[in-house]
């Protein structure tokens, strides 16, 4: 979308969505250059968005960064939506039942957001990228977030989604892919068996809310080396477990 055709807000949220991707923060000319805005316009934004602390900025090194507003926004929509106090235990207790990490994300648009990962006992883990967006099509959470969508939307999704092919297991032919998400809608589970990293299986379930649609997504990955397919499934139990006392527990407003 070029800058002609975003609102204030709109080149605001672009601003804010890139800040997110550097830790370390960015200087006015790096934001200009990967939001496409004039350097002028952006250092109008940033003023704005430093006077309501939505963004922070270090004299020193002329960097910017998110502020502590966002950080509160965040902690507060955490709070009201469960995902710490009551997601989290749940999650390690399943953790401590599988012996392998667990993770949990929502879908944001044509991706999937992760949430939250709890990591596993073994030297080698699987570690969740918190506060990232991942691809739906070719992960076990991302499918399920796709299955157990309303009906609009899973055929829109269906349609629509970029295929994008991460390993040579990746399915990225439609009607292939149409099959895949109607059988994962029939057994109420889904399986990525390398699709989305090579040498990474993992299982995938929804937590469904109220009307039977997903609301979240759980799932428990592993090394291939470590777990066969068959053997992976054996997570299968504890993680609908997980999911059913997360449907009880977590609001749905």
């Amino acid at each position: 979308m070029a800058e002609g055709d975003l609102d204030t807000v709109g080149k605001a949220s672009r601003l804010l969505v890139h800040l997110g991707t550097v830790p370390d923060g960015a200087t006015l000319s790096e934001l200009s250059r990967a939001t496409g805005f004039p350097p002028p316009s952006t250092h109008r934004l940033l003023a704005s968005l430093r006077r309501q602390d939505f963004v922070a900025f270090d004299p020193e090194s002329k960097r910017y960064a998110l502020g502590l507003r966002l950080f509160q926004l965040g902690a507060a929509v955490s709070s009201a939506r469960g995902f710490t106090g009551i997601a989290v235990p749940v999650m390690r207790r399943l953790s401590e039942t599988t012996g392998e990490a667990t993770l949990m994300s929502v879908r944001d648009g044509h991706h999937q957001l992760y949430i939250h990962h709890v990591e596993a006992r073994h030297n080698v883990v699987v570690k969740g990228e918190t506060g990232k967006l991942g691809p739906l099509h070719c992960t076990s959470m991302g499918k399920v977030l796709i299955a157990f969508a309303d009906y609009d939307t899973r055929e829109e999704l269906i349609e629509n989604v970029e295929l994008e092919r991460f390993t040579p297991r990746t399915i990225v032919d439609r009607p292939t892919f149409r099959h895949e998400i109607g059988r994962v809608r029939a057994q109420g589970f889904a399986v990525a068996d390398e699709e989305h990293e090579l040498g990474i299986r993992a299982i995938g379930v929804p937590v469904l809310g109220p009307l039977g649609t997903a609301v979240a997504a759980l799932s428990v990955p592993s090394p291939a080396y470590r777990n066969t397919l068959a053997a992976a499934m054996r997570f299968l139990p504890p993680l609908r477990d997980a999911a059913e006392q997360l449907s009880v527990l977590l609001p749905h407003t």
